[in-house]
C-alpha cells in the first residue's frame, strides 16, 4: 500500500506538476500578450532562448539563479523582436512568430557549438533546488498564478491590457497608450516563456538541441482551452502533464510494453482533441491578431 501511494499518488502528483510547470509559465506568457491583441505564437522560441540561457549563465556565474535571471532577461529582449516585427511595423503575427521559432533554433545551436565545443553544456552546472520531489521553480510557478491572475483581472493595468485587446481604439481615445502597452505585454510574455524554458533545462542541468519539443506550441493550447485565463489555463497544462506522467508510468511497469512513441506523442494527441473539441467556444479577445495603427489603420 506504500508503495502504491509513493508511486501512484504522490509521485504521480509530481510528476503531474513537473510537466505542468513549463506549460503553464509558457501560456502565462501567452496570456499578456494575447489578451493585449497580439498573437504570440513564438512561445518556443522565447522558451529555446531561455533553456540556452539559463545554463550558460548558470556557468558563467556558478549559481543557478544567475542563470534564470539571465535566461528571463534574454526573453525579454527576444520578445522585443515580436513587438517591433508586430507593433511598430504592423506584420502579420504569424509570421513574425514563425520567423522567431526559427531565428532562435539557429541562433541558440550557433551559440550553443560556439561556446561549448561538441555541443555539449558541461556537466556539475548549478540548478534549482527541489522540495518534496518538485523543482523549486514550480513553486514559483504556483505563486504567479494568483499574481497573474490579480493584475490582470484586478488591477487598472490589468484593464487597460484588457482592453487593448478587445477595442484598442477605444482604449486610445480615453488615453491608453496601445503601442506602449503591447510593447509592455509582450516583453512580459518572453520573460515567462523564457522562465519555462529555464525550467526545463534546471530540471536536467544541462541545454540540448530540441529539448523543448513543442511545448510551446500546447502552452497556447493549454492557454486557448482555458479560455484566456491563467486557472484555466493552469488547469489544461494540468491535463497534459497528467497525461504525460501517467505515460511514462506506463511504460515503466512490468509486463506492460507501451511504444515510447505513445508516451511521447500522447500530450499532443490530447492537444489536438481539445482545440478540436474546444476552440469554437473559447472567444478569444476580440482584438487579437489585428494589428493597431494610432493613424486609423487596421
Amino acid at each position: 500500500m506504500g508503495d502504491f501511494l509513493d508511486v501512484w499518488v504522490f509521485g504521480l502528483l509530481a510528476a503531474t506538476l513537473r510537466a505542468a510547470a513549463p506549460l503553464t509559465l509558457a501560456a502565462l506568457g501567452g496570456l499578456f500578450s494575447e489578451r493585449a491583441g497580439v498573437v504570440n505564437i513564438a512561445l518556443e522560441a522565447m522558451m529555446i532562448v531561455g533553456a540556452f540561457f539559463a545554463i550558460f549563465g548558470a556557468d558563467i556565474t556558478g549559481s543557478w539563479i544567475g542563470g534564470v535571471i539571465l535566461a528571463v532577461v534574454a526573453g525579454g529582449l527576444f520578445a522585443v523582436l515580436h513587438a517591433v516585427a508586430t507593433v511598430t511595423y504592423r506584420g502579420d503575427q504569424i509570421i513574425s512568430g514563425t520567423a522567431l521559432i526559427l531565428l532562435a533554433t539557429g541562433l541558440v545551436n550557433f551559440l550553443l557549438l560556439s561556446i561549448y565545443p561538441g555541443g555539449e553544456t558541461p556537466a556539475g552546472i548549478s540548478t534549482a533546488p527541489s522540495f518534496l520531489q518538485v523543482n523549486v521553480l514550480v513553486f514559483v510557478m504556483l505563486a504567479l498564478l494568483p499574481i497573474v491572475s490579480y493584475v490582470i483581472f484586478r488591477t487598472p493595468f490589468g484593464l487597460r491590457l484588457r482592453a487593448c485587446g478587445e477595442h484598442p481604439r477605444a482604449a486610445d481615445t480615453v488615453g491608453v497608450d496601445v503601442i506602449r502597452m503591447r510593447y509592455v505585454a509582450i516583453i512580459i510574455s518572453g520573460m515567462l516563456a523564457a522562465l519555462a524554458g529555464a525550467y526545463l533545462a534546471n530540471a536536467v542541468g544541462s541545454y540540448t538541441q530540441g529539448m523543448t519539443g513543442g511545448k510551446g506550441f500546447i502552452a497556447l493550447a493549454a492557454l486557448i482551452f482555458g479560455k484566456w485565463n491563467p486557472w484555466g489555463a493552469f488547469a489544461a497544462a494540468l491535463l497534459f502533464g497528467f497525461a504525460e506522467a501517467v505515460g511514462t508510468r506506463l511504460q515503466s511497469l512490468d509486463g506492460v510494453a507501451i511504444p515510447p512513441e505513445f508516451v511521447t506523442a500522447l500530450p499532443y494527441v490530447l492537444t489536438i482533441i481539445a482545440l478540436a473539441g474546444f476552440v469554437g467556444r473559447s472567444r478569444p479577445p476580440a482584438a487579437v491578431g489585428k494589428p493597431y495603427s494610432k493613424q486609423g489603420g487596421h
